[in-house]
């Protein structure tokens, strides 16, 4: 599995979405994606990728495509 295919994974998995959703997904604007949800992404990705996120990220992780560009700053190949 792409580190793509995983990433778009814990986006449907955690606010149950299928992947035609994926690019419109955004903080407060997805029904699930609220604090909790975004606590729980959070905690997804750092597991998926094995990485740990700074609080200036995890705040700023505000949508799908946001995601995407942190994840790069540490060194996901996406």
């Amino acid at each position: 599995m792409t580190n793509q295919e995983k990433y778009d994974k814990v986006f449907c998995e955690t606010f149950r979405v299928v992947e035609d959703q994926l690019s419109t997904l955004e903080f407060k604007q997805t029904p699930l994606w609220d604090s909790v949800g975004h606590l729980t992404l959070i905690s997804a990705l750092e597991e998926e990728f094995d990485i740990l996120l700074d609080t200036e990220d995890m705040m700023g992780l505000t949508s799908y495509h946001i995601g995407l560009d942190i994840l790069r700053k540490y060194d996901v190949d996406i």
